[in-house]
């Protein structure tokens, strides 16, 4: 580490070398903001109540409350319909509630499948279990999407704290139109990814014995293919509203194409730039980007947790408030609940929701799914609910730690995070 962050002056140039693809936009969609499980899940289920086809879902946490409930009986009754059913979930994300959901879905022909299962004590010790299925994607008959951070668990219930009495702050999209079809192949990809670690040798058997091996081959290789987006610059001006790019990270050729995304966007924000994550440990060249932004004159808000779920992550950002403060970045700190939204809006046309956070986890590691819109309607949309969520946060203050105390915290952090990402095998410098 070459300072007390861990980060290395040179840290830039590694996005645009890992950033093979560029975010490819699409014209003529749809795209509607939803606020939280009690807009996204009704609108899940009348989409999934009309399936014909294909249903597939993608996500972290599958909790057994009554949200997970009634979305289980949804699949089940479509999948009894005769609607191809879909679901993966993260080992680690839905650990707790695996046995509860392969019981429900026991006896009927949803296909679960277990990104990087841990229900042993070696699995542990299997390389990449650090990098997890982080996603939120939902893909009804190739017609219409969900994107977001949104996992299937009730708003007011929190996996550490247990109820809440204010549901916490989060967002998801419904999209339609052309931006559909990157969505689905993402989901189509993890799930088969997924499945094939569990029935990977039948795979094999059948395309050895196939006929037509290669053929066989092809089509699997196509299942397993994430979407990628462009190696060049487009003019998006030049689509059909309303324009749209579904974003991807993943531990391949798009690890940095997320990341970059924001960074582009901030570096070429001239008015404001609003952003919401729960969890912000961003590297050099990302910090640099809202530094430099500040510093021309654009007005730079950060809204982050106030009410804290996980300690590390907040003494993480808390470390940097001095720097961000000192630069003239406004920090502010969410009150009324758990913050769990992964939103951002640039100069009123830029805006993205999804599910990654601003951290080494969700930069780096874990596979996460964004949409970036750029539509004045939509950017205002999302920039109504950013001042509403405002009103009702606080100013955040520099650490009264300051000294040697306040050096030494911040180096544990940075030692930590540096540790992490080594033992979790992220190449480059953060």
């Amino acid at each position: 580490m070459s300072n007390w962050l861990g980060i290395e002056p040179d840290a830039e140039p590694l996005i645009h070398r890992h950033a093979a693809s560029l975010p490819e936009f699409l014209g003529g969609n749809e795209v509607r903001l939803l606020r939280g499980g009690d807009e996204l899940f009704p609108a899940q289920a009348a989409a999934i109540a009309t399936a014909r086809h294909e249903v597939w879902l993608a996500t972290y946490i599958f909790h057994h409350d009554a949200a997970g409930a009634v979305l289980v009986e949804q699949l089940r009754a479509a999948a009894a319909r005769g609607v191809r059913v879909r679901v993966v979930v993260d080992g680690f994300g839905s650990k707790a509630s695996l046995d509860w959901l392969r019981e429900q879905l026991e006896g009927s022909q949803v296909a679960l499948a277990v990104f990087r299962p841990i229900d042993r004590w070696w699995r542990w010790l299997q390389p990449g279990q650090l990098r997890r299925l982080h996603q939120k994607l939902c893909v009804v008959d190739g017609v219409e999407a969900f994107v977001g951070g949104i996992n299937i668990i009730d708003d007011r219930v929190d996996l550490n704290h247990g109820p809440t009495d204010t549901p916490r702050l989060d967002f998801a999209v419904a999209l339609r139109g052309p931006v559909v079809q990157p969505v689905e192949q993402s989901a189509r990809a993890v799930w088969t990814r997924a499945w094939l670690g569990r029935d990977f040798g039948e795979e094999l058997l059948a395309l050895v014995r196939s006929r037509e091996p290669m053929s066989r081959l092809r089509g699997l290789l196509r299942r397993v293919r994430l979407p990628r987006g462009k190696r060049r610059d487009q003019q998006w001006q030049d689509l059909p509203p309303v324009c749209a790019a579904f974003v991807l990270r993943d531990n391949l050729r798009q690890r940095r194409m997320i990341e970059r995304a924001y960074i582009d966007a901030i570096r070429t924000a001239r008015e404001r730039i609003d952003l919401i994550t729960p969890y912000f440990y961003p590297g050099h060249a990302f910090r640099r980007a809202l530094r430099d932004a500040a510093r021309r004159g654009v007005r730079v808000r950060l809204l982050l947790q106030g009410k804290v779920d996980y300690r590390i992550a907040a003494m993480a950002a808390h470390a940097l408030y001095a720097e961000l403060l000192g630069h003239g970045v406004q920090v502010f700190e969410y009150l009324p609940a758990y913050l769990h939204a992964k939103v951002c809006v640039v100069d009123g046309a830029w805006a993205t929701v999804g599910s990654s956070n601003i951290d080494p986890l969700s930069l780096l590691l874990n596979l996460e799914a964004n949409v970036i819109v750029r539509d004045a309607d939509f950017a205002r949309s999302l920039a109504d609910e950013f001042e509403a969520a405002l009103l009702v946060s606080q100013p955040a203050g520099v650490s009264s730690e300051t000294g040697l105390r306040g050096f030494l915290k911040r180096a544990l952090v940075a030692w930590m995070a540096y540790v992490y990402l080594r033992v979790a095998g992220a190449t480059g410098r953060y």
